[in-house]
């Protein structure tokens, strides 16, 4: 089933290493809440008339800065226009400084029931070169005030990949993630965007960022740790605990139909993206004034379908079917590519089990070089 993510583009400060669309001005807020409630009703069919939502994603930005009311108003507009599963999944990215007791027992008293924590490290040094506008202690403490709020089903992130003389503040970090006892982790390699303080500071010899082989060595400790702490690995940067995995980035990576709201958010209905401007004021002038969502939209070719499907799938467990891209999809890999997927398994990167084509733990360390190489020549 489908679901829908609304993107709240507001944080309280800019994290170093970020490239999303965002505001540290909160000036709009309200009215980019009565724009979400607008863009449901108009976009009320894009999934089917009789669509049933299994998941719904507040994802930011940081959608932990909407009040109790904005986000009743938001339910509220969802339940009028949608069906809503009552098994689905309802996640809210949450920064570890809003968690106060007060916001979590709103919260808990809400629909949602999965938190997704932005830690991203344990280590106060580290934060504060990323920016971060929460402590080391806070790292711990919002998780453990959740769980004691009724939260269960929690996910944390995490970064590796940040400059540091050794990997010993990594297993540090991992350990402390471990001792939290989440369902989840997502675990992300820090990477160097143009757009951002860490990018500039690149390109002014200031920051330095840590060789690639520093970082995949960290990734390679990831692997090798996490297993023996009940985690599998599900896609390349997110571990669950057995039937935990976020049900909404799983219906990504499967090609499932969504719906993407509000400013920069993307949309897919099977056939066809639609892209969001990337402006809160163009945004909510278009939706409030006119009535229109400013967007670009973009129909995917059977090329375009195909090389979505090698990207997405190449990330997960579960692997490329080379079956439906050949039936569904109308592309043979196994005779177009013949030589380079003799070449992956002959060199240990991928693992080729019946119809799935499935990377091995050195073959995603190159998951896209890979993607890179196998991807189609668009049409003409």
């Amino acid at each position: 089933m489908p679901g829908i993510y609304l993107h709240i583009p507001f944080c309280k400060q800019a994290c170093h290493y970020c490239d999303f669309h965002f505001s540290t001005s909160m000036s709009l807020k309200g009215q980019l809440v009565e724009a979400l409630v607008r863009e449901l009703e108009i976009r009320r069919d894009y999934l089917g008339p009789a669509a049933t939502l299994d998941t719904i994603y507040f994802g930011g930005g940081t959608p932990s800065l909407l009040t109790a009311a904005e986000l009743d108003t938001l339910f509220s507009a969802i339940h009028h226009h949608f069906q809503v599963s009552p098994q689905a999944e309802i996640t809210l990215e949450a920064n570890p400084d809003d968690l106060t007791p007060q916001k979590l027992r709103e919260l808990a008293a809400s629909p949602i029931n999965r938190l997704s924590i932005g830690l991203q490290s344990f280590h106060e040094p580290h934060l504060r070169l990323m920016n971060r506008a929460h402590s080391a202690t806070e790292s711990t403490s919002a998780v453990r005030a959740a769980q004691d709020a009724g939260f269960e089903n929690i996910s944390v992130d995490l970064i590796y990949g940040v400059p540091a003389p050794d990997h010993r503040l990594w297993e540090q970090d991992m350990a402390a993630a471990f001792a939290l006892n989440v369902p989840h982790l997502s675990c992300y390699a820090l990477t160097i965007e143009p757009d951002t303080v860490f990018g500039r500071r690149l390109r002014k010899g200031t920051f330095a960022a840590p060789p690639d082989e520093f970082v995949a060595q960290q990734f390679e400790l990831l692997l090798a740790n996490l297993p023996s702490q009940g985690y599998e690995q599900y896609e390349i940067s997110n571990f669950c605990r057995p039937g935990r995995e976020s049900r909404h980035n799983a219906n990504y990576w499967r090609g499932v139909p969504y719906l993407g709201l509000g400013p920069s958010a993307h949309s897919f209905d099977g056939h066809s993206r639609q892209y969001a401007v990337a402006n809160n004021p163009h945004y909510v002038a278009a939706v409030l004034e006119r009535g229109e969502v400013p967007a670009t939209h973009e129909t995917l070719s059977p090329t375009d379908r195909a090389n979505e499907y090698l990207m997405t799938s190449l990330r997960t467990a579960r692997g490329c079917d080379l079956d439906y891209l050949h039936h569904t999809l109308g592309i043979d890999l196994r005779t177009d590519r013949a030589a380079y997927l003799h070449e992956l398994q002959h060199t240990g990167w991928a693992t080729l089990q019946g119809p799935r084509l499935m990377l091995t733990n050195r073959g995603k360390l190159l998951a896209d070089q890979i993607t890179l190489e196998l991807f189609l020549e668009p049409e003409r």
